[in-house]
């Protein structure tokens, strides 16, 4: 894909800084906002909610089309490009006639296909940036899709956003971060600029900085923080948007990283590092190569023998030994638990596909049903 790069927008240089209350819920309250943001010179492009998909009917839904005259006041009035979520070919129809310079699709919006078709058909061949993002469900391929849809509509201008996932279990945060998926993404598609909405992922002012932080760590492409001039009165989403002098000191503690450096020294010492990483790596893949071939030889013993492939407490003691032996080593005994489950996963898999082999083929020929878990 030939995407332009967020730098190329026309917003600024640097990591993209789009800041805005979650909701436009009164002239007055959009216009003081982004006065104070525009004060700060820190943002490039001021966002606002129009459309409000809310879980339930009598929650604040949005002011709609008659708030869309507002944010044409904050762009006459304080410079500030303006973005908008459209959930809707007609969001979309209106937010372009009436000037809007950005737009983004919700994670509801990018959990339907038909949707994400649709408001993409609505904005085919645009030329305003268009945001994607992440879905509900911690789904890569529905979040590629969406992206996909959006550039076969003609548009060049686009960026992934990076807000979380809805929890399937206790978290700290309101929408679980799983950075790894949006380092997939961005091995999948490498020129597609990944921005990070803190915000949505914290779900607590208190916690944004932190997860900004770590975003930019990553080195992701920009920031998506909401901002509000009066958060305890906010209609919507209160307890995750700063107020201006909270984002103020969040820019202002911010570490901006590079990407690189031009210093002899550190490149001669990352590459010493990589190659020994590398070394480790090729010794792991090895390792598990190894470790794949003994499970299919046991895989055709066990067949031969009568045997079960899964063994219920064989697995529950190889499960607890290894974690216990990685925290022993320093690991993250969650981390280790997920690295033992997927290499148990593909051996009981590849000892599977050997007893189906020898089945088809007449080899297996003991019938026991009672042999013993091992």
């Amino acid at each position: 894909m030939e995407i332009v790069q967020t730098g190329l927008w026309g917003f600024g240089e640097g990591p993209l800084i789009i800041a805005g209350p979650c909701s436009a819920e009164s002239e007055a309250q959009l216009m003081a906002t982004a006065t104070a943001l525009k004060a700060t010179g820190r943002v490039h492009l001021f966002r606002a909610g129009l459309w409000k998909p809310r879980s339930r009917p009598s929650s604040f839904v949005g002011e709609g089309f008659r708030a869309l005259d507002w944010l044409r006041r904050v762009k006459a009035e304080t410079g500030l490009p303006v973005a908008v979520e459209v959930a809707s070919p007609e969001h979309a129809t209106a937010c372009l006639e009436a000037g809007i310079d950005a737009v983004w699709l919700g994670a509801r919006t990018v959990s339907n296909p038909f949707s994400v078709d649709a408001i993409a058909s609505a904005l085919h061949g645009a030329t305003i940036p268009v945001l994607v993002k992440n879905p509900l469900s911690p789904d890569l391929e529905l979040w590629m899709g969406a992206v996909e849809r959006v550039y076969s509509a003609g548009i060049r201008k686009i960026a992934a956003v990076h807000r979380g996932f809805t929890p399937y279990e206790k978290s700290r945060y309101r929408n679980i971060p799983k950075w790894e998926l949006a380092i997939e993404l961005r091995s999948r598609i490498p020129s597609l600029p990944v921005i990070c909405d803190p915000s949505h992922m914290s779900g607590k002012a208190d916690l944004v900085p932190e997860t900004a932080q770590k975003a930019l760590d990553m080195n992701m492409a920009g920031l998506m923080i909401e901002v509000h001039n009066d958060p305890p009165h906010a209609l919507s989403d209160r307890d995750q948007q700063l107020d201006p002098q909270g984002f103020v000191k969040m820019m202002d503690e911010l570490v901006f990283r590079t990407s690189t450096s031009g210093d002899t020294g550190f490149l001669n010492r990352l590459e010493d590092l990589r190659n020994r990483i590398d070394s480790i790596d090729y010794q792991i893949i090895g390792l598990m190569a190894s470790r794949m071939r003994i499970s299919e030889e046991m895989g055709e013993f066990k067949c031969r023998s009568g045997v079960t492939v899964f063994q219920l407490e064989r697995w529950l003691e190889i499960l607890r030994t290894r974690t216990q032996h990685g925290v022993s080593e320093g690991l993250d005994g969650e981390f280790t638990g997920r690295v033992i489950r997927m290499i148990h996963e593909e051996s009981i898999r590849r000892q599977d596909e050997v007893m189906k082999n020898l089945r088809s083929a007449g080899g297996c020929t003991a019938t026991r049903d009672d042999g013993p878990e091992q």
